[in-house]
């Protein structure tokens, strides 16, 4: 029984990345992944960043946005598998 709910509510490492990829800009990974409170952050910072873009200071803050979702197409990994060992634990118990 434990199993079918671990393989139930795991995540996909191919989800995470096409998620990236597609929508990275807007956090949807992140909110994929139960980091709920970051892609909050991102999907924020690049709406703010996309309406401030007509003035310059748009387009400097749109920089901000693409380095994290540079940066977490390195993170992908271990955010999956430390989202996967917590479910096991949860599971487990």
């Amino acid at each position: 029984m434990a199993m079918m709910r671990y393989d139930a509510n795991k995540k996909s490492i191919v989800v995470a990345y096409l998620l990236w990829f597609f929508l990275g800009m807007f956090g949807v990974h992140r909110f994929y992944l139960g980091r709920t409170g970051s892609g909050l952050v991102l999907l924020l910072l690049t709406l703010v960043s996309g309406a401030l873009y007509i003035v310059i200071v748009g387009a400097i803050l749109m920089g901000i946005p693409a380095l994290w979702w540079l940066i977490d197409a390195l993170l992908i990994p271990g955010i999956v598998r430390d989202y996967n060992n917590r479910l096991i634990s949860e599971v487990v118990r």
